[in-house]
């Protein structure tokens, strides 16, 4: 799951340097408000890497992990209906 996420971040802020430097090495000798707006489009990608890097998918059970404290994980099994049965 971390590699999946970790994988999707690299690829999308590979994309966002790929279109900085073809912008200004290459566009910009054809055309310098496309560059601009390659760059404009680069500049939102950051944002959305990170966003997508720190999301959690439902196999991720981050919030029933035990916090280490057992009378706090006991008030926390009963709350959430996940009384265990001592046998």
């Amino acid at each position: 799951m971390y590699a999946r996420r970790r994988r999707g971040y690299f690829l999308l802020m590979g994309g966002c340097v790929l279109l900085f430097v073809s912008a200004w090495a290459v566009v910009r000798l054809w055309s310098v408000p496309v560059a601009v707006g390659m760059c404009f489009v680069a500049m939102v990608i950051p944002p959305l890497a990170a966003m997508f890097a720190n999301a959690r998918g439902p196999e991720d059970r981050w919030w029933d992990d035990p916090s280490g404290d057992p009378k706090s994980d006991e008030w926390w099994d009963e709350l959430d209906g996940k009384k265990r049965r001592s046998q």
